[in-house]
């Protein structure tokens, strides 16, 4: 019996000190309402554009246009087409719609368009008519709403911006490296492709006309938006510490010695891969970039690279 108190005895004193130090009977349950969020702040590039929508399809009209990305569209008619295998670059048009029955005997509907040389175009929907009139939107394959693209060019068409990229494309869409935080001036929105809806043109001060592929709309998940493209302020101003000489390195794409792992940031993006060694003056910083370039930081200031 004394033995079986002396071991009772230590665990029930542990028990009992577990309870009173750490807290957990006179901690109240901290829940998600109780943690405060934080205040995020848009800026004024995000909310630019954001309200660019397709219409509802409740909205459409007869004559409603429709621009072709690809002669893939021939695999969504199901009526088969002659013109469908040519309608890339060309423009359809909305002609109305027809309530059918499909194979197993469900209301579905068939959405009619005309083709370029006026052949009916026939996309079935699985939904009958008025479930389809409730959607907000429908995504018709390989296509670009032209009325997205006319309401982007009436908010962009021949307005100044300072571009923030430098991957330009040039008359061929072929990829080249212009410069950046520079002011340029759009002068032409376009349909674009099945990725980016929408393509605009610009000049910068040289005068020759470059491209630029966007997405427009709220889904934060698009990518190349207004807002990581253009900035309706110049960046510089952002950067006071950096010298006008510095920042026309950063603008054309270039390095130089003694600039700040920040700058060469700015000017080169953010590296690939970093790796950290240390030396006899400070830690040393190597940057490599996908293209070959690397950078060597010693105390955070450039003292080498291979460009």
């Amino acid at each position: 019996m004394k033995l079986l108190k002396e071991i009772i005895m230590p665990v029930a004193l542990s028990v009992m000190l577990t309870g009173c130090f750490t807290g957990i009977e006179s901690t109240p349950k901290i829940t998600a309402n109780d943690v405060k969020k934080e205040h995020v702040v848009v800026s004024a590039e995000q909310q630019y554009l954001s309200d660019i929508q397709q219409e509802p399809f409740g909205e459409w009209k007869k004559g409603k246009q429709f621009y072709v990305t690809d002669n893939k569209i021939s695999l969504v008619f199901s009526v088969p087409s002659n013109d469908s295998e040519s309608l890339a670059g060309q423009v359809m048009t909305y002609e109305g719609t027809r309530q059918a029955t499909s194979v197993i005997g469900q209301d579905v509907t068939d959405v009619l368009f005309r083709s370029p040389n006026g052949e009916e175009l026939v996309y079935r929907v699985d939904a009958s008519l008025a479930e389809l009139s409730e959607r907000d939107k429908l995504d018709v394959p390989f296509t670009i709403e032209l009325s997205v693209v006319e309401d982007v060019a009436k908010q962009l068409y021949n307005k100044e911006f300072y571009i923030l990229t430098s991957v330009w494309y040039d008359e061929n869409d072929a990829i080249t490296t212009g410069r950046k935080f520079v002011p340029v001036t759009i002068t032409g929105v376009y349909a674009g492709n099945v990725v980016y809806p929408v393509m605009l043109t610009f000049t910068e001060s040289g005068g020759e006309s470059y491209r630029l592929f966007m997405t427009v709309g709220k889904n934060n998940n698009a990518t190349r938006k207004f807002s990581s493209l253009f900035s309706f302020a110049d960046p510089h101003k952002k950067y006071p510490s950096i010298s006008d000489k510095t920042w026309q390195n950063i603008i054309n794409g270039r390095v130089a010695l003694d600039m700040t792992r920040d700058e060469c940031r700015l000017s080169l993006g953010s590296p690939k891969t970093v790796d950290r060694q240390p030396g006899y003056s400070g830690v040393k910083e190597m940057w490599f970039y996908e293209d070959g370039v690397y950078l060597m930081f010693e105390d955070g200031l450039l003292r080498g690279f291979r460009k």
